[in-house]
C-alpha cells in the first residue's frame, strides 16, 4: 500500500527532463525541495538528492537559494548518531510562508495560522447554534477575526483554505448548497477574497478531510484512500491514483446520499433512505436512545461510556447500515483504506471491528484486494481544518519559488 516517492509529494513530479529551459528547471527544482520539505519535514541535501532523482550540485544550488529567501534553515541534528560530524538538516521555516485554514461546521467555525511545514502558529474558532447563522452574518465575522489572529505571525498570510459542509464549485468557491447550515447560493470565495483581498480556495470538508489524512494523517503513502466524515451528515473525500477525485463541477462525494433503505426515513434532500439517515449523528442518538439534538461533547461521552457487550448490542443495527453503506463505497472506489471522521472516529472498537469484518466479507473487491482497510481518523477533529490549509499551500508553494 505505500510507496516512495509518495503521491502529492514533491517526489511525485520526478526530476526537470532534459531540455528545460533554466528558469523552468530552477522553479520547478526549487518546488519540489520546498514541497517535500514541506510535507515530510527536515531532511539532509543527501536524501533530497535521492529522493527527488537529481544531482547533488543541483541540491547544493537549490538549498542555498531557498535559504538565501528564508524559506529553509540549515542546522545540526538535535539527536547525533555514529561518529564524524553529523549532516545538516534542511529545515522549512514555519513563518517565512503561512497561510490562513477555515474550517467552518454546523456546529462551530475554527480559524487557523498554518506555517510552511503544516505547524500552527495560531487559532481561534467560536461555537454556533446550528441551523440559525445566516452566511453573510458569519463570513462578516471570519472577516473581523481573520486580521486579529494574523497579528499573531510576522508575515501576514498569503493565502486561504476554506473548508465548508457542502456542495462547492472548486473554480470560485461557490457554494451551491450547504443544507445542514441552510444554505444555498453563497459566493463563499469572492466574499472571502474581497474582504481579505487574498487568494481564497473553498473545496468540501470531506473532500479536505482525505486530502489532509492522505498527506499528514494515516493514509500517508496510501494510492486509493476514502475519507469519510460522519457528524450531523456523511460526506466522502476520496483519493485515486494519489489524486483527488472531484468529478463534474467538483460536485463528488455526496456519499451520504447514497440510497440504501427505500423505505426508510425522509432525507432533507428530498429522497427516501439515504444513508446519512441511518449512520449520521441523528441516527447514532436514535440507537443510544438520546434525543437526536443531544450536544456532541455528550453524544462523545455516551459512546466513551459504552461498555464493549452494551456497544455491539445498542449499536447492532446502526453497525449493519455502517457497513451496508461501505461495502458498496468499496465495491464502487475500490480504496485500499477507508479513514472514519468525525463521530464514525468515535465508535467503540467492537463496532469498528465488526464493520470492518463485513467489508472484508461482502465487497468483491475488498476480497480480491486482499483486504481493505478500516481506521480511524488520526488527526480528529482537526483533519478539516489541516486539509484547508493544505488546500492553501498547494497554490502558495507555487508563488513562493516563482
Amino acid at each position: 500500500m505505500r510507496q516512495q516517492p509518495r503521491p502529492g509529494t514533491a517526489g511525485s513530479s520526478g526530476p526537470v527532463t532534459e531540455g528545460a529551459r533554466p528558469d523552468d528547471a530552477r522553479r520547478h527544482n526549487r518546488a519540489a525541495v520546498l514541497r517535500r520539505l514541506h510535507v515530510d519535514g527536515p531532511c539532509t541535501r543527501a536524501v533530497l538528492t535521492g529522493e527527488l532523482g537529481v544531482n547533488r550540485s543541483t541540491i547544493k544550488a537549490v538549498v542555498s537559494d531557498l535559504t538565501e529567501s528564508g524559506l529553509v534553515s540549515e542546522r545540526l541534528p538535535v539527536r547525533r548518531s555514529g561518529a564524524g560530524r553529523p549532516s545538516l538538516l534542511v529545515v522549512p521555516s514555519a513563518a517565512a510562508a503561512v497561510v490562513l485554514a477555515v474550517d467552518i461546521r454546523v456546529d462551530r467555525v475554527a480559524m487557523a495560522l498554518v506555517g510552511l511545514g503544516g505547524q500552527i502558529l495560531g487559532r481561534c474558532g467560536w461555537r454556533l447554534r446550528p441551523g440559525t447563522e445566516r452566511p453573510a452574518e458569519l463570513l462578516s465575522r471570519v472577516l473581523e477575526e481573520a486580521p486579529v489572529l494574523a497579528t499573531e505571525v510576522a508575515a501576514p498570510p498569503a493565502g486561504v483554505g476554506v473548508s465548508v459542509p457542502g456542495v462547492v464549485r472548486r473554480a470560485d468557491g461557490f457554494v451551491h448548497e450547504a443544507p445542514h447550515l441552510r444554505w444555498a447560493a453563497v459566493p463563499v470565495g469572492a466574499r472571502l477574497s474581497a474582504g481579505l483581498r487574498l487568494p481564497v480556495q473553498v473545496a468540501n470538508d470531506a473532500e479536505l478531510g482525505a486530502l489532509a489524512e492522505h498527506t499528514r494523517g494515516v493514509a500517508r503513502g496510501a494510492d486509493d484512500v476514502v475519507f469519510l466524515a460522519g457528524d450531523i451528515g456523511v460526506g466522502g473525500g476520496v483519493i485515486s491514483g494519489g489524486t483527488a477525485l472531484r468529478g463534474s463541477g467538483g460536485y463528488l462525494g455526496e456519499l451520504g446520499h447514497m440510497v440504501v433503505r427505500p423505505d426508510g426515513r425522509i432525507c432533507h434532500c428530498g429522497c427516501r433512505g439515504c444513508w446519512e439517515t441511518e449512520v449520521a449523528a441523528p441516527a447514532l442518538c436514535r440507537a443510544l436512545g438520546l434525543p437526536v439534538d443531544t450536544a456532541r461533547g455528550e453524544l462523545l461521552a455516551s459512546l466513551r461510556e459504552l461498555a464493549p457487550d452494551t456497544a455491539a448490542r445498542k449499536l447492532d443495527e446502526f453497525t449493519g447500515w455502517l457497513a451496508l453503506g461501505l461495502v458498496n463505497v468499496v465495491n464502487v472506489l475500490a480504496p485500499r483504506l477507508v479513514v472514519l471522521g468525525d463521530l464514525l472516529a468515535a465508535l467503540p472498537d467492537p463496532v469498528l471491528d465488526r464493520v470492518a469484518a463485513q467489508v472484508r466479507e461482502r465487497s468483491m473487491v475488498s476480497r480480491a484486494l486482499a483486504h481493505t482497510e478500516v481506521v480511524r481518523s488520526a488527526l480528529g477533529r482537526d483533519a478539516q481544518l489541516i486539509g484547508a490549509g493544505e488546500l492553501a499551500f498547494a497554490q502558495v508553494l507555487e508563488s513562493a519559488v516563482g
